[in-house]
């Protein structure tokens, strides 16, 4: 019996440590990323004329034009200007990058981004979900275990068919790396595999990025225009 209590508690100890480490190595990875925790809310915010005139330069005037903008307040997102095509025009923050991106706290990232209608019922809500969640104070754990637990309830629709988005602004900043990128075009799907699409493949124009937690794939078209129509050298970033 003894015996047995000893082992119990060298079990007990032993997950102890390896719990303790897998913490500390957690810590280590998040200090050296160049943005480690959340910056002051006030860095993440924006004079609502410029967001609202960076939102609509996600896509070409004629669509954004007529478009819902919705612009970030302290508690989430807001509509600011009401449109009459089904388009919603937002700009993104850091915090819908992925969870094990560097830039998830970057305060710098503006994503300007015009969903169209499909992606307006069944994308914008995961984006609202994740940026109330951030602000109520929840760190990248916990938000993640929201996320997955709203899935599961039923509370965050998959992806509708046809649904995309336009990402063509000169204005962005999508991340420390690729700066604004190019402007492209994004298709939201269901969990699936590239070759569906032909993407990834050499000579595709289509290149793909799965995302276990929003449960979906994401595909992407790189275009080689701006919303407002000047050209963009594809070898530039």
């Amino acid at each position: 019996m003894k015996r047995q209590r000893i082992k119990t508690i060298t079990l007990r100890y032993f997950a102890l440590v390896v719990l303790l480490a897998a913490a500390w190595q957690a810590q280590a990875d998040d200090a050296k990323s160049p943005y480690p925790s959340m910056a002051p809310l006030e860095q993440y915010l924006m004079d609502q004329a410029a967001e609202i005139a960076m939102a609509r330069s996600a896509a070409p005037a004629s669509i954004s034009g007529d478009a819902d903008v919705m612009v970030l307040g302290r508690k989430g997102y807001e509509t600011a200007v009401k449109g009459k095509n089904g388009f919603v025009c937002i700009v993104e923050r850091s915090w819908t990058a992925g969870v094990d991106d560097p830039d998830f706290w970057n305060p710098k990232l503006r994503g300007p981004i015009c969903f169209n209608r499909p992606a307006v019922q069944s994308y914008l809500p995961l984006t609202i979900r994740k940026t109330e969640l951030i602000l109520a104070g929840q760190s990248k754990a916990q938000m993640s275990d929201s996320i997955n637990a709203a899935f599961e309830k039923k509370e965050l629709p998959t992806p509708e068919s046809g649904a995309m988005c336009y990402m063509m602004s000169k204005q962005g900043y999508l991340s420390d790396r690729g700066g604004r990128w190019h402007p492209h075009l994004m298709f939201f799907v269901p969990l699936t595999d590239a070759v569906t699409w032909g993407a990834d493949l050499p000579g595709s124009p289509i290149l793909a990025a799965k995302d276990s937690l929003d449960r979906l794939t994401i595909f992407m078209i790189p275009l080689p225009k701006w919303s407002d129509g000047t050209d963009e050298p594809m070898n530039a970033h």
